[in-house]
């Protein structure tokens, strides 16, 4: 239990304790259900952002990738052409990666080819039940559901999301749980 105690007093995951954005971040946001199309939209674009990056560089930027991404609306990113492009390879207040901005585009255009709500189909992929790991080290990287989740979203025209991705969606958005026994957000 000690291990779990942040400099604050509070159990957390290991990882919430390294930071404080991550201290706020995990207390707040990581493990909570998250539901609505520009919400989730949101979080499919920044874990793909994060891929191969640290989450703190891309936490620390949100609020630039609000603002270059508007908002995170896909009616409005599915829109985006050349010069939006190329004005965001030109914002150092984001992650300038040309594949991660053209994939934020065309899952924005996916989700409008969509035959079901953005927010039912991520969801349909939530396991039924799952067990609270011991440790940070029995914590999937990858399972069964973000598998299926990543080959679905690939089908419907989805880029950037693989397993990894897709499971580091569903610990952010709640659905999966992965609050380590002792840290004060398990429930």
């Amino acid at each position: 239990m000690s291990e779990l105690l942040g400099a604050d007093g509070v159990a957390r995951c290991s990882w919430g304790n390294s930071t404080p954005d991550y201290a706020s971040y995990h207390d707040e946001e990581w493990g909570v259900p998250l539901h609505g199309r520009d919400e989730l939209y949101e979080r499919l674009c920044l874990e793909s952002f994060q891929s191969g990056l640290s989450w703190i560089t891309i936490l620390r930027k949100r609020e630039s990738f609000r603002k270059a991404f508007k908002q995170f609306k896909p009616v409005k990113v599915a829109k985006f052409g050349d010069a939006d492009v190329e004005r965001l390879m030109q914002d150092a207040s984001i992650v300038r990666n040309r594949a991660k901005i053209l994939a934020a585009i065309k899952n924005a255009q996916a989700i409008a080819s969509l035959d079901t709500p953005l927010d039912d189909l991520l969801w349909s992929f939530a396991p039924a039940s799952h067990a609270r790991p011991a440790s940070m080290s029995d914590v999937p990287a990858i399972t069964d559901e973000s598998k299926a989740m990543a080959k679905e979203l690939k089908k419907r025209g989805f880029v950037f999301l693989g397993p990894t991705t897709c499971y580091a969606l569903m610990q952010a958005t709640g659905m999966v749980d992965d609050h380590v026994a002792g840290c004060f957000r398990a429930s």
